[in-house]
């Protein structure tokens, strides 16, 4: 079982292009519409609980369905098959020259993939609209926490919609109760919590310690601030380790980071690598291992009272609300940056929507979509 867990995501971390929208559509394409190793309701009450814990926000839910399908070590297998893909490349990156980057054929190739994207987030849009957007007031919080995103896009903008959402939802629960279940069967995982708040309060001082461990602290605080991932990260971390790596650097490191697939977090392997220049790959390993653990360990605190929670009616109605925020947040980055970065021409938005087409229609698997736009983002290179 740990194999196979491994394997399907690493299937995803080499082909999952187009950042956290698109991984959200990607996970439930395999694991509920072809695998079926968890309904819709779970795969949503993961989704509500990776938004509102910090860290990467694709890779915790990737993590949850690993641990629900696998346990720990389910977790953990999740975790490396979905990033090791990207991690190498970044760690590449940044130890080698970009020149073949200016390949045209290469860009065409990467470019279909980013196509495939937009179909993938607009499916997943449309599927978790039908499923969690049925009533008026979830429908409002859809379009209220998309218009807000699209006007005003930063990280605060999201927290609060997602606290107001939630409040909204637990209020129109009428406060019912549920007798079948017991507030002693709520209970955090405070194991995981003591050590998540030990490593954060160690990360302001153990940079005293040597470059490596100033190093885990740096990214293990950034982790631990930044809510919703992929490109919140951005600013997060030039405020953290700006003087460190020059700019030019940091910028070409994001920009790799919007090209390879897997989590945006992967960020990290490249500026690590960058960082501690005499040893990048323990620098590399630092760096990813500090960014990711605080949202991982902080998905374990709730993930086995998770749903014992969502049980409750209140609770329930804020999961509710958080839901149609979410959707709301996938109908904001359809547009950007998924949907600009991607359809540049008329022939651009005809594949979308004849993707979009056979997607609905026909429902093949990531792997035969993936090879699909990739061949035609080859082809689209020879024409401009």
């Amino acid at each position: 079982m740990m194999q196979l867990i491994f394997l399907r995501f690493l299937i995803l971390g080499l082909t999952g292009f187009g950042g956290p929208a698109a991984h959200i559509g990607y996970f439930r394409q395999t694991f509920v519409n072809e695998l079926n190793w968890l309904d819709d309701k779970r795969f949503a009450s993961f989704i509500a609980l990776s938004q509102l814990m910090p860290g990467p926000s694709s890779s915790q839910l990737g993590f949850a369905i690993g641990y629900h399908r696998g346990g720990i070590f389910g977790a953990l297998c999740a975790f490396a098959g979905f990033t090791l893909p990207s991690f190498v490349l970044m760690y590449l990156l940044a130890i080698s020259t970009a020149a073949w980057l200016g390949n045209s054929y290469l860009q065409g190739v990467v470019h279909g993939l980013k196509l495939l994207a937009v179909v993938v987030v607009a499916d997943a849009l449309l599927s978790m609209f039908q499923q969690f957007c049925q009533r008026r007031l979830t429908r409002f919080l859809m379009l209220a926490s998309a218009c807000c995103l699209l006007i005003f896009p930063s990280l605060w903008m999201q927290m609060g919609l997602i606290l107001l959402a939630a409040s909204i939802g637990a209020w129109r629960s009428g406060g019912a109760k549920d007798s079948s279940v017991e507030p002693s069967q709520i209970s955090l995982n405070y194991r995981y919590l003591g050590l998540f708040l030990l490593l954060f309060t160690a990360s302001f001082f153990i940079g005293r310690l040597s470059s490596g461990a100033e190093v885990f602290g740096e990214f293990y605080r950034a982790g631990s601030l930044v809510f919703g991932g992929g490109h919140v990260v951005l600013p997060l971390l030039e405020s953290l380790i700006g003087d460190s790596v020059s700019s030019d650097r940091f910028l070409t490191g994001y920009a790799f980071a919007q090209s390879v697939p897997g989590p945006m977090f992967s960020f990290a392997s490249f500026l690590g690598a960058e960082i501690l220049i005499d040893s990048p790959f323990i620098g590399a390993c630092i760096a990813t291992l500090g960014i990711f653990l605080p949202g991982f360990l902080l998905m374990l605190v709730g993930l086995n009272c998770w749903h014992v929670l969502a049980a409750r009616p209140t609770f329930a109605g804020a999961i509710a609300g958080v839901n149609a925020a979410v959707v709301g947040f996938l109908a904001a980055v359809l547009y950007q940056p998924v949907f600009i970065q991607a359809v540049l021409s008329p022939l651009d938005m005809a594949l979308v929507l004849v993707g979009f087409g056979l997607l609905r229609l026909v429902r093949p698997t990531i792997l035969l979509l993936v090879f699909a736009f990739a061949v035609l983002g080859f082809l689209r290179s020879f024409i401009g």
